[in-house]
């Protein structure tokens, strides 16, 4: 298994999107379909977007569900060759392939997603079955996984260890997105259990995304003035000793079509640093915006950029991917740049 020089490469699930465009699951008659998945939206916008070459290491149930999903990934110009696949017993006994339904939400009505993703192949993974120093002996520049592949399983937890302790071993780049979905962890130790598995796996990251979930603050819980997020960014730095950057977005909800979009970040030489700030930023697909912001981030830092443009690029290119359904970015590099030069998104040193 090799990812044929590939410049980033990824470990998680794709699954098959279904959306009922502006309608809801519970009562549309159609449904396009598109690919995601936390970790392979990140690699799939660096090679559409950001025209860099990137793999994804997942595994799907060789029928023809797996086969359309392939096909998807394969129009993003994601090297497929690391995919594992597994055989069809016919009904999905063994393994399936992962299903996620979502609609975007309107006004005061909020996106809503409901997956099937239960006994998949890419959960079933165990350590040893895959090859990461022959995949890795390609020389890859960066590697990224995170919290949602972690939190499949018991096993994909032990998988994404093995995998970035190789990645480092080869002197791969390592991130890491804890990327917390409590769907994944409920009745199987909650937020506490995922903090715990997120904190051992970002330890063997040089580069943290989405990095507050590390100081337990989770979706519900009370919104993190500004004024805290240096202390609390430097908390986590104290935790993750070997960490060269810690980015998180910040998103104010004004309603499902109008947020407030933004990111911090920290590093050991530049400190506490803002990104640029848009307010009462239109949206028409949330779903997917971290992973820009990700895709973005890692674009500037594996091209040489220092934090500050890279967490620019992360979160322009974060809010280019709001303004188009489905997963995936749409957007282009040089209207990343466009958005860049705008004065309403100057970066705030």
């Amino acid at each position: 298994m090799t990812a044929h020089a590939a410049d980033v490469v990824a470990l998680g699930e794709v699954m098959l999107r279904f959306d009922p465009g502006e309608g809801r699951i519970r009562t549309t008659r159609h449904f396009q379909v598109w690919e995601g998945g936390g970790e392979y939206n990140v690699v799939r916008a660096l090679r559409r977007c950001f025209g860099l070459r990137t793999g994804i290491v997942t595994a799907l149930v060789d029928n023809e569900i797996g086969r359309l999903v392939e096909d998807l990934i394969l129009q993003g110009g994601v090297d497929t060759s690391p995919i594992r696949w597994m055989p069809s017993d016919g009904i999905g006994r063994i393994a399936r392939n992962g299903l996620n339904f979502v609609e975007r939400g309107f006004g005061l009505r909020s996106p809503r997603g409901v997956s099937d993703r239960v006994n998949t192949a890419v959960a079933q993974l165990r350590p040893g079955e895959i090859d990461w120093d022959t995949l890795f002996s390609a020389d890859p520049r960066w590697f990224h996984t995170g919290g949602v592949f972690a939190g499949l399983s018991d096993s994909t937890a032990d998988v994404a260890h093995e995998a970035m302790t190789a990645a480092r071993r080869h002197k791969v780049t390592v991130s890491y997105d804890p990327n917390y979905r409590p769907s994944l962890w409920e009745g199987r130790g909650g937020a506490d259990r995922a903090r715990e598995i997120d904190l051992r796996l970002a330890r063997n990251a040089d580069v943290v995304v989405g990095a507050l979930s590390l100081a337990g603050k989770r979706p519900g819980e009370r919104r993190i003035a500004a004024a805290e997020l240096p202390d609390i960014l430097a908390e986590i730095a104290g935790l993750l000793p070997d960490a060269r950057v810690l980015a998180t977005t910040l998103r104010g909800v004004v309603s499902a079509g109008v947020h407030d979009w933004s990111a911090a970040a920290w590093s050991p030489d530049a400190g506490f640093i803002s990104g640029p700030q848009m307010r009462g930023l239109q949206v028409l697909d949330r779903i997917g915006s971290g992973d820009g912001f990700a895709a973005g981030l890692i674009y500037g830092l594996v091209t040489g950029a220092d934090v500050h443009r890279a967490l620019a690029y992360g979160t322009a290119h974060g809010a280019l991917a709001m303004t188009t359904p489905g997963d995936t970015s749409m957007a282009t590099l040089a209207e990343v740049e466009a958005l860049l030069a705008d004065h309403h998104a100057d970066v705030t040193r």
